[in-house]
């Protein structure tokens, strides 16, 4: 299935395929691959194995798959983000994303979450959720600027909501 990229004002999540995936979990870049200092991160390769099992599983998941964060200017991949399967059987989505070092603090994860949570909404889900550890503040305000207030904490994680 052929899934189109989704353009933000400065970002391009690109639906990453099999392939792709392979690649991510190999950390090892194709040819046509430009992957910025420090990508992938350990969450790019759990995310991405997930898809692969996912796609073993269930077959292609449409648009709820894992993308790659890229700068449009360049097509640098700066970090990755998506869906960890299909919406349960409340039509919830549970999202996971991540930006290299060297790109943090500039707002990308946000901005790349809202068109992620609007992909989601499109698409047909009746909600998203995220969480975060609590030693993660960065992340909470990610979740937070993406419209996903925090619903609940325990002793390890806060949780994340958003209704679509």
């Amino acid at each position: 299935m052929k899934i189109p990229s989704v353009a933000t004002a400065r970002l391009l999540l690109h639906p990453l395929s099999v392939d792709g995936a392979e690649r991510v979990v190999a950390r090892e870049p194709g040819a046509g691959d430009r992957w910025a200092e420090g990508y992938p991160q350990d969450g790019d390769v759990r995310g991405c194995t997930g898809f692969l099992r996912g796609v073993a599983d269930r077959g292609d998941p449409g648009v709820y798959r894992a993308y790659e964060i890229r700068l449009p200017e360049s097509a640098v991949v700066v970090g990755g983000i998506g869906f960890h399967g299909p919406p349960d059987d409340l039509g919830v989505v549970t999202v996971g994303y991540g930006v290299v070092p060297g790109e943090r603090g500039k707002g990308y994860a946000s901005e790349a979450l809202r068109a992620l949570v609007e992909i989601a909404r499109v698409a047909g889900a009746a909600g998203v959720r995220g969480d975060a550890h609590l030693d993660n503040p960065a992340s909470h305000k990610v979740m937070e600027a993406a419209g996903m207030p925090c619903v609940a904490e325990d002793e390890k994680l806060r949780h994340f909501y958003l209704a679509l």
